[in-house]
């Protein structure tokens, strides 16, 4: 089971590791203002569909951290730099160089440790 407290703490540090405002944040998961200060109040326990959309705009929170405090914040593997972020941008892993080919890219597909994936079509 979920501690609030341990949660709202948790999610109190994703906001400022990005130097966002409880309202920026809001923003840019896709909530209403008042569901972050009822969540950090600790007056509302967090949803699964809240949870989800913090996953999904900041990746490199992991969910077990984000539920459990177990594992790491951020993630060294999945660490992207929100755009008002004042954090550098460094690179996550060497650069690949690509065969040069006559042939147009239809799909790219990236695969991550922990058995997720994306895809990108052109």
């Amino acid at each position: 089971m979920i501690n609030s407290s341990e949660f709202t703490e948790r999610l109190q540090k994703v906001i400022d590791f990005y130097s966002e405002t409880a309202s920026s944040f809001a923003e840019k998961i896709g909530v209403q203002r008042s569901s972050i200060s009822h969540i950090l109040s600790g007056r509302n326990k967090p949803s699964l569909d809240f949870v989800m959309k913090v996953l999904h705009s900041y990746p490199e929170v992991e969910l077990y951290w984000l539920m459990n405090g177990k594992g790491e914040f951020p993630s060294q593997a999945k660490i992207s730099i929100s755009p008002n972020s004042n954090l550098t941008k460094t690179p996550l892993a060497p650069k690949t160089t690509i065969p040069e080919s006559n042939s147009e890219i239809e799909k790219i597909v990236i695969f991550y440790k922990d058995g997720t994936f994306k895809s990108y079509n052109s």
